[in-house]
């Protein structure tokens, strides 16, 4: 079998792949090309939160590839209301608009957002605020909107309207918001800025400051959203801080590109005939999983499994934290968006993780993530740790060598 990179030599290089290929999984385990087992705590990035190969998802995936996979958005797709009903019962929302990933359901949201004001006749307020440390996805405007400037050199001036503050700042926010303030965009937990977590008050504060200055709140659930947390949404943890407009993806499909911008009906009310669409956005196929695994997922036994296994991981990663000072610097995250600060370089010791065949993800801050199927059992939650000791002791070695 050719090596993986003998296989992407015609593949734009726009990432730094690991020298890893796979070829099947069941659960929480990825068989290699090479026949070797890993435990996968990094599931997609929070994409299997079922875990691999599920049953139910496959069987939902079967049955509807044999009667239809896409008709386009010309036509009524009954499964498509099938969906957002499951979704707007069990939220704030009214509507639904579904998309192929999280960052067009960004794309969405953002558009949602400016054209709710030119709506009113306030086309003025166009500014989008954003936070330090954020990630909303890569398309253009979703670049914009995260804090990360990185994501934007070499691709022209920033989109005008745009700005960050300083992530939980909650002076800075009440200073930006102001006549020209469309919207505010912001991961109640943020993944790929280092599993910061914004506290339940700071939730409601914002929430606040946005209704007190007539501008809308967005929440990015995309990675912290579908019980990864241990409630269905992040913010459910913080009664009172709804938010205008939200964007979920990920688990959503379980594997399945699946994406959905949700949001009032006040919110949405300037996304009349013609404002936006999607190809491929909400076709059965992608509607048939979407419903199966939110199905699961909006389980309270569930959503319990997942505090259980995440008290039980906190507790033995504050214990590893003691006995590995020199090689663990802080405890982040919450539920099963679990960041680790560590001191050695986190690809070196992403790398080390994998050398004792388990799969971590990276993070901003020198973090470390592990973002495990929300139905690993307790024993392999174990093994997870057992694996995670054996990676820092590798590392301590490493340093000391």
């Amino acid at each position: 079998m050719p090596s993986p990179s003998s296989t992407q030599s015609h593949i734009m290089g726009v990432y730094s792949r690991a020298g890893l290929a796979f070829e099947r999984g069941e659960g929480v385990w990825l068989t290699s090309t090479t026949g070797e087992r890993y435990l996968d705590a990094v599931a997609g990035i929070a994409v299997n939160a079922l875990g691999h190969a599920n049953p139910v998802l496959i069987e939902a995936l079967t049955a509807q590839a044999h009667k239809l996979w896409h008709v386009s958005n010309i036509f009524q797709i009954p499964e498509q209301e099938a969906l957002a009903k499951r979704l707007t019962d069990a939220t704030f929302a009214d509507v639904v608009f579904f998309t192929n990933s999280g960052t067009e359901a960004v794309e969405c949201a953002l558009k949602t957002a400016r054209k709710y004001f030119a709506h009113k006749g306030q086309p003025e307020r166009i500014d989008i605020i954003g936070f330090d440390g954020s990630f909303h996805g890569r398309t253009y405007a979703a670049v914009n909107a995260s804090g990360n400037a990185s994501y934007l050199e070499g691709f022209g001036p920033r989109l005008p309207g745009y700005l960050q503050i300083p992530f939980g700042d909650m002076a800075a926010l009440k200073a930006a918001l102001g006549p020209t303030s469309c919207a505010v965009i912001i991961e109640p937990v943020q993944g790929e800025g280092g599993a910061r977590v914004l506290s339940d008050s700071q939730l409601r504060e914002i929430r606040q400051l946005c209704s007190d200055a007539g501008a809308l709140l967005i929440y990015d659930e995309i990675q912290c959203g579908l019980g990864r947390t241990g409630k269905l949404f992040a913010h459910d943890w913080a009664p009172g801080s709804e938010p205008d407009i939200m964007c979920v993806a990920k688990a959503l499909g379980g594997g399945f590109p699946v994406g959905a911008c949700l949001a009032t009906t006040e919110a949405a009310s300037g996304m009349v005939f013609g404002t936006h669409g999607s190809t491929y956005g909400g076709n059965p196929l992608a509607m048939a999983v979407g419903c199966a695994a939110f199905d699961l997922l909006n389980d309270e036994a569930l959503l319990d499994h997942v505090k259980s296994v995440a008290g039980y991981l906190t507790q033995q990663l504050s214990g590893l934290k003691d006995r590995y000072p020199d090689i663990i610097e802080d405890l982040r995250g919450k539920g099963l968006l679990i960041g680790i600060k560590i001191k050695p370089n986190n690809r070196e010791f992403m790398q080390m993780a994998r050398d004792e065949h388990l799969l971590i993800a990276g993070g901003g801050d020198n973090c470390v993530r592990m973002l495990p199927p929300l139905n690993i059992t307790l024993d392999e939650a174990r093994e997870l740790i057992a694996r995670f000791e054996a990676t820092c002791d590798r590392a301590r070695k490493a340093a000391t060598a």
